[in-house]
């Protein structure tokens, strides 16, 4: 029974198996937890319907870019021997493929070095420069890839000056190649001395891109340049909005200010039914509720929780359910019901001191609410 990389999301296409929780071997029940994987969006956890013994597990832990649809681990029906299980023809390729790609970095990761030559130009260049080798530079890339910020950040600690000019040694030349008579050279005029890689104060440093930032800025280019977007801007008077939330708090409710934003929004919707609505193909569906996405930044990138219903939910349970949702979020532990979907989203950066900002629509959904600041104004 082969055990596919599964599409956990309508836009992912491959994801990274961040943890394996079973091990070859392991007797497998239906709604078992298998792996941890990471899709375009969050950790999901997959599970299987199946049931057997878990005989090989084709594609390890910390496996990047595993397309949707890939074999990443076989059962064995209970009774036969799982050792002697072999791999489904026909996807034993694909398989061996993969894991063929994820094993030179997961090698490299573990002895926490590099390969030879596995580093751009510009690093190679200011190796030479300073008469450093590969393996003097700790790395810091992923998979134990030597970066320039690493060799910048190196040069510093140490103090090192680039060598001169005559000192830098000329580039390797293959076997083959030197081996073969070298054709005599005009002599040049004055050679011009290469150009030297100044070391900035902090250095530079090479950050690989998480598959959820990837995924937001794809659809949010996509929404900019296929929705047209129409923004207005409005101040509010919110005294009443701080003095309710004051009232809360003195009768013990822990409720924010966002919370009471999301209740009026919802309220609001539903006497404005055209813009509680989302486009399916070429047209647009009215939602019976109002599920309200809410932005919450988390260390890999911007996701939208929902609040279901929030138009008929009272405001303690709305900010229990934020809460609830937000620090989850952040800790990638969100369910897919619990982001996918949503009729209208908020965005809030007041509690960054962001007076005013300009949101992007959230795809399918057709409007957004951008959220910032209050100030106080004297003699008004």
């Amino acid at each position: 029974m082969p055990l596919k990389m599964p599409s956990l999301s309508p836009t992912m296409m491959e994801g990274t198996i961040v943890k394996s929780l079973k091990k070859e071997g392991d007797p497998i029940q239906p709604g078992d937890a298998l792996c941890d994987i990471q899709t375009d969006k969050a950790v999901v956890t997959m599970d299987t319907e199946e049931e057997g013994i878990l005989a090989k597990i084709l594609v390890p832990e910390d496996t990047k870019d595993v397309k949707v649809g890939t074999l990443i681990a076989v059962l064995a029906p209970e009774g036969e021997d799982w050792k002697t299980i072999e791999i489904p023809a026909g996807e034993e390729s694909a398989a061996s493929s993969t894991a063929a790609e994820a094993a030179p970095a997961a090698a490299a990761a573990a002895v926490g070095g590099h390969a030879h030559g596995n580093y751009g130009p510009s690093v190679r260049l200011l190796l030479e420069q300073y008469g450093l080798t590969a393996e003097q530079v700790p790395p810091g890339g992923p998979y134990g890839i030597l970066l320039k910020g690493d060799v910048l950040k190196y040069i510093k600690e140490k103090g090192l000056q680039p060598l001169p000019v005559s000192a830098v040694p000329p580039p390797e030349v293959p076997k083959a190649a030197a081996a073969a008579p070298a054709a005599p050279a005009p002599t040049p005029a004055v050679p011009a001395p290469p150009p030297t890689v100044g070391v900035s104060e902090d250095g530079y440093e090479d950050i690989e891109v998480t598959s959820m930032r990837r995924t937001i800025a794809k659809r949010l280019t996509q929404s900019k340049s296929g929705i047209a977007h129409s923004y207005g801007t409005l101040e509010c008077q919110s005294d009443k909005l701080l003095a309710l939330r004051k009232q809360y708090k003195n009768e013990g409710m822990n409720v924010s200010v966002n919370d009471l934003i999301i209740k009026a929004v919802s309220m609001a919707l539903t006497k404005c039914p055209e813009m509680n609505c989302v486009w399916q193909g070429d047209q647009l569906t009215y939602a019976s509720q109002v599920d309200m996405s809410i932005a919450v930044a988390t260390p890999t990138g911007l996701i939208t929780p929902i609040v279901r219903g929030a138009d008929v939910l009272g405001i303690e349970e709305i900010a229990s359910q934020v809460r609830d949702l937000a620090t989850r979020a952040r800790e990638n532990k969100l369910k897919l019901d619990e982001f996918q979907g949503g009729t209208f989203t908020i965005s809030n950066l007041g509690m960054f001191g962001i007076s005013e900002f300009s949101a992007i629509i959230n795809p399918p959904q057709c409007g957004i609410l951008a959220v910032g600041s209050g100030i106080v104004k004297i003699g008004e």
